[in-house]
């Protein structure tokens, strides 16, 4: 008797990670085949797709499961999956997390939002949504968000032995990193406890998702002649806040000595200045703040600050606008989602 809950026309459960690179979607992708595949004797399969191969990309990892008697033949990107992990709310803006999801499937997120805030943002109407802060429990717990998010799915695919993650996860780090078996364990326990779940009624004749695979705005059909690039690369428009993966860096201006040490190190300029006089008159820059839309949280300016003029937070939804707007810097497209 078959174990897995739902199958598609060729006989498979399909899992669709969507995330950005640094959080761990590829190795929880493969973690959670192999607990499939070893626990319960599954066959299953798993890879991954990402373009720069850099921490801030949008990455996707794909899972499929079936039972031992099908053999898995498709290694194509799943687009109609059962079950969505988002594993940060930046990635609303950038991708359509929710493209192809079954009308009956569950979307888990990354989050600290209501679920009808969640619903509201990934144009939902009916399904189930889960909903875990695995950013705090890696925090708190000093270890990644894919281990919490491992535990949420559990969770949600309860054909699965939540024991069997637990042994792939002692597998996997006991060798090089024994110190972070236990904590990844934790990790994971408070993830499967810590989820929640909201399920809105799907009616008789709910459709699923559609889905459209995005096209490459230049091909060989349409390219300029010659391969000429017709608009000059530029950042002015370019938002980087997808990039982060849950921190900022807070400035605090009391403390400044307007060193430009941050400036030195950080990698896309995000440090506004002004030029000013001192207190002889002499004509200097002194840093005004931070303009978050080029952040993309890699917090070395905190690290080169010799004073505590520069500290992380964790970021909260909303308040790169609202910090934006008390310093007096213009508004622009993107900022927190």
């Amino acid at each position: 008797m078959s174990v897995l809950p739902q199958k598609n026309d060729l006989g498979f459960f399909e899992i669709r990670l969507e995330s950005i690179g640094g959080l761990g979607a590829n190795l929880a992708g493969k973690m959670l085949a192999e607990a499939g595949v070893d626990g319960l004797g599954l066959n299953g399969s798993n890879f991954s797709s990402y373009g720069s191969e850099k921490k801030g990309s949008p990455v996707k990892s794909f899972v499929r499961f079936c039972d031992p008697e099908v053999e898995i033949r498709d290694h194509s990107p799943i687009e109609q999956p059962h079950v969505i992990g988002v594993f940060h709310e930046a990635l609303y803006k950038m991708v359509d997390v929710v493209s192809g999801l079954n009308a009956d499937g569950v979307v888990l997120v990354n989050t600290k939002s209501d679920f009808d805030v969640i619903k509201d943002d990934l144009n939902l109407e009916y399904g189930t949504l889960a909903a875990v802060d695995a950013l705090k429990i890696a925090h708190e717990e000093k270890t990644k968000v894919n281990t919490a998010m491992l535990g949420a799915l559990f969770r949600i695919l309860d054909f699965l032995d939540a024991d069997h993650m637990r042994n792939v996860i002692k597998k996997t780090f006991e060798k090089k990193y024994p110190h972070l078996v236990e904590p990844n364990i934790r990790t994971f326990n408070r993830g499967y406890e810590e989820v929640q779940f909201k399920t809105y009624e799907v009616p008789e004749d709910a459709k699923s998702k559609g889905f459209s695979r995005i096209q490459p705005r230049l091909g060989y059909e349409t390219q300029e002649i010659g391969g000429v690039i017709a608009a000059q690369a530029n950042s002015i428009q370019k938002d980087l806040s997808g990039s982060r993966i849950g921190f900022l860096p807070e400035y605090n201006s009391d403390s400044c000595i307007h060193c430009a040490a941050c400036d030195t190190v950080c990698p896309d300029y995000c440090f506004v200045w002004e030029q000013g006089e001192d207190k002889r008159g002499r004509p200097q820059m002194f840093l005004k703040g931070i303009d978050y839309q080029y952040c993309k949280g890699c917090l070395k300016c905190v690290d080169a600050c010799p004073t505590d003029a520069l500290a992380d937070m964790e970021e909260v939804k909303g308040y790169a606008e609202a910090h934006r707007v008390s310093q007096n810097f213009p508004l622009v497209t993107g900022g927190v989602k």
